[in-house]
Formats: structure tokens, sequence, C-alpha cells
């Protein structure tokens, strides 16, 4: 079953703040549902910049999460940041989607993921976790966590131990060529997941009942197996996706 979905298919990761206490304005997330382009990318040198500054907001995360710079430096670099909040607070808002957030949503390995909080070079929180789908069908990916990502004293969070297999397989249930959401995800600890080292992730596709797409995988850092996990997805459709585009723009009215 998995040479079905598998044969041929290779994919990486594309190249792809207001004042203290004033609240941002929400998004119009009518007019947001409206411009979702999937299938489409964004204008090249806008999109560029956009990773670059995302480059230098997830460095700037990293070097809060150890910084031991004296108050007088914070508080010059809070009133900066504060600034360079204002500035984009000031900018046009409602940007275009393209891609998906979400692995499992695109049914395509392929598809463009930038703005995925665990994998999107343009989004800022991402770690970011890089994956790609090997000749084999085996899902493959690498990530380095950083002190931002602490859990027990130098190793990840379990939480985002969890949500990086939650993308990993939903890259596995992007092979079957349909759009997915995870129905259940069961994670086992097994050893600490180290930060600031390498860690590889390995994911495929165990079994397929009708819509239901079971998958497993495994972290790894070196030779030491730090966790194993269970997904269920269930394949879904393109009516439904944007269902929920048009749920979220009702909401915000």
């Amino acid at each position: 079953m998995r040479s079905d979905f598998a044969a041929g298919l290779r994919s990486t990761n594309p190249d792809r703040l207001l004042a203290v206490d004033e609240p941002s304005p929400a998004p119009d997330f009518r007019a947001l549902s409206l411009r979702w382009i999937p299938d489409d990318r964004p204008p090249g040198g806008q999109w560029s910049a956009l990773l670059r500054l995302s480059a230098a907001i997830r460095r700037t995360i990293d070097l809060m999460a150890d910084t031991d710079a004296p108050e007088a430096d914070l508080l010059a670099a809070a009133e900066a940041a504060e600034a360079f909040a204002a500035r984009l607070a000031g900018a046009p808002r409602g940007r275009r989607l393209w891609g998906f957030a979400e692995s499992s949503n695109a049914g395509n390995p392929r598809a463009m993921f930038d703005n995925s909080p665990l994998m999107g070079l343009a989004n800022p929180i991402a770690p970011p976790l890089r994956l790609a789908v090997d000749d084999d069908g085996v899902v493959r990916g690498t990530a380095m966590f950083g002190t931002a990502y602490e859990g027990p004293p130098g190793h990840v969070h379990g939480g985002f131990v969890a949500a990086a297999f939650d993308e990993v397989l939903g890259m596995v249930q992007a092979m079957s060529g349909q759009p997915g959401m995870t129905a259940g995800l069961t994670v086992r600890y097994r050893k600490p997941t180290p930060l600031h080292r390498d860690i590889q992730f390995e994911g495929r596709i165990d079994r397929i009942d009708g819509r239901k797409i079971f998958t497993t995988g495994t972290l790894c850092a070196g030779e030491t197996l730090c966790a194993e996990a269970e997904a269920v997805f269930v394949s879904t459709d393109w009516a439904r996706m944007q269902g929920l585009a048009a749920e979220r723009g009702a909401g915000s009215q």
C-alpha cells in the first residue's frame, strides 16, 4: 500500500508588534478567507523580505531565551521592539494566504508550507522543522530546538515534540493525495529530547482503512530513540476545507 502513494515522490520544504498595552486590531477573517490561494506563489520580492524578517525575529526569540543583558540594554531593546511593532501595526493588514499552514491539509507533500508554525520559513515561531519525502516513501525530517522550546532542563518541552510529530505524520498523510485532518495522536516518550542538537524524525504509512490513514513515526537524537508516535488522519475534501474558511469568515462578523 505504501508504494501506491510513495512511488516517485520527492519533496523538500520550498524556499519559499503595537506599543505596550495597545491591543492589535483584529484581522478581517472574512476577507482573509477570500484571499486563500493554496496553489499559487506570492510575489517574490515581498516574500523574500518576509522570510528575512522572520529569520531575524526567530534569531531574536532564540537570543531572548538565554540573554543575561543588563537592564539598560533590555529596556533599549524593548523600546526598539515597541517602535517596530507600531510600524508594522500601521502597515496594511490582510495579506493573501498562499499554501498551507499544516502539512496534512494539503494532500500534496510538494505544496507550499512556509506559513506553518512548525516548518514555515515565513513563520518566526517555527524552529523550523525541515521535511522531505524520500524515494522509499518515508518522510524524513531534521530540526534543532533552541532554548525557547525548553521543558525539562536542557531538553525540549514534550508539547513541542508532539506538535512536531503531528506535522511529520501530517506530511505522511499528504501522500494520500487528499486533504486530511488529525483524528488522533499518541506519543510515547522514551528519552528526553535534547536542545541545541540536530534531531531526526521519520514517518510512514502503516495502513489505510477507508478514509482513515494510520501513520507511525520515530524521533531520534543520533542513535538514541527519544520518542515514538502513532497518528490517524481522516481524509476530507476541498469542500470541507473551503467550508472551514467560510466559517472562519462568518465568525469575524
